[in-house]
């Protein structure tokens, strides 16, 4: 189970809050080759207070935690990566040197669910 969590300092409308998730939701499936139906999101809408990046600009930030099933290639994360970021600058009005996204990686056997535990990745 992926858990995406994204950290912002823009205030999301719930529509725009449904459609970002849906769009995480997606583009991950997509890029990562795997099915939606057990990708988590949580958007966390923080005052500007509360978040700040060394080399970013005026404007709001959005950074994505990625927490992920290790073994993926860099180019797979890579693209991901840089959908999430321009899904920001696009639809977010988020400046480009104020969206960042990090992966941390885990077993499988880290990744749980009431129904089940994940196994180690592999491609398909």
């Amino acid at each position: 189970m992926p858990l995406l969590q994204l950290s912002t300092t823009c205030s999301l409308t719930p529509t725009a809050r449904e459609s970002t998730t849906a769009f995480l939701i997606d583009a991950y499936a997509t890029t990562m080759e795997t099915s939606p139906d057990h990708v988590a999101v949580s958007i966390a809408e923080l005052p500007p207070s509360a978040m700040a990046i060394g080399r970013g600009v005026d404007g709001p930030l959005v950074f994505l935690d990625a927490e992920i099933r290790g073994g993926r290639p860099f180019e797979t994360k890579r693209a991901f990566a840089v959908d999430v970021m321009e899904h920001a600058v696009s639809e977010l009005d988020v400046p480009r040197p104020n969206a960042k996204v990090v992966f941390t990686e885990h077993p499988g056997e880290h990744m749980m669910g009431l129904d089940r535990v994940g196994d180690a990745w592999r491609a398909e």
